[in-house]
């Protein structure tokens, strides 16, 4: 009974430091004015003044074409992935046989190996993508496609196969069945695939750096440029509330899927 209870009060207390702190350091910080924020704490600001930052970063910043730039980047990169991924992982999850096995493992190896940054730039430079949001878009598809085809495959296995049998039986071919049968009952691992990969692609700044860097903002390559200029070396609320708004639009995905994606997690890594 003891155990019962001193586990979730754990995970909640664990939960609070690694969640919690860091959200509550942004949020007060980027409340305070430059005098308070100068040295970065979980303190009350003395005077609130939240929106009167938000619009200096909006004025002194890039941060509207940053926006445009990383949704330009998110949308077309998640989209080809899940669709892409999706139709891989109902192949590999129904086929049988060595090969398909050996084919597995080298769809979700890319989970535990990162791409070469330096051989993945030059590539893009032979083929004329480096420097270019395609580039980019096809960077990240490759990137992340195992993580989709890993979730995926595990949830298909779960669907009864007599369903796509019933629709083959009325005469339905693959694709058919695969948008009118599978795609439907692959909601909740898709919806979990998305937050993940919006998640790792939005925050991106390592390879985007080298392979757009320069060319396009998207929003953590502008945040590293407003925090490298010397002008918001001591500007910390500043760089706390451009943040905050970066962070809004994955937080605001996360609680609108997050029954979704406890769903898929469970239903396409545990089962």
């Amino acid at each position: 009974m003891t155990k019962r209870i001193i586990q979730p009060i754990g995970a909640a207390l664990l939960a609070l430091i690694v969640v919690g702190i860091p959200l509550w350091t942004v949020i007060v910080t980027a409340g305070k004015s430059q005098a308070d924020a100068l040295t970065p704490d979980m303190s009350l600001p003395h005077h609130w003044q939240l929106l009167t930052n938000i619009s200096t970063v909006t004025d002194q910043t890039r941060i509207g074409w940053a926006y445009l730039g990383s949704l330009f980047l998110l949308i077309p990169s998640v989209v080809v992935v899940l669709v892409i991924g999706s139709m891989a992982s109902w192949v590999l999850a129904r086929r049988k046989g060595k090969l398909v096995s050996v084919i597995y493992a080298l769809g979700i190896s890319g989970i535990i190996l990162p791409p070469a940054v330096v051989t993945l730039v030059l590539l893009l430079r032979q083929l004329g993508l480096a420097g270019r949001p395609t580039g980019m878009i096809c960077a990240y598809v490759g990137m992340y496609l195992s993580t989709v085809i890993f979730f995926v495959t595990g949830f298909v296995r779960t669907i009864p196969e007599s369903l796509e049998e019933a629709a083959r039986i009325d005469g339905a071919g693959p694709m058919r069945v695969f948008v009118k049968v599978i795609l439907p009952l692959l909601r909740p691992v898709l919806a979990t695939a998305t937050i993940l990969i919006s998640l790792y692609v939005w925050n991106d700044v390592f390879y985007a750096f080298f392979i757009v860097g320069g060319r396009m903002d998207t929003l953590p390559l502008n945040l590293f440029t407003v925090a490298s200029a010397g002008v918001h070396l001591n500007n910390w609320h500043l760089i706390f509330t451009y943040v905050l708004l970066m962070s809004l639009p994955i937080v605001a995905l996360f609680i609108v899927f997050q029954r979704s994606i406890i769903s898929g997690i469970t239903s396409g890594a545990v089962k």
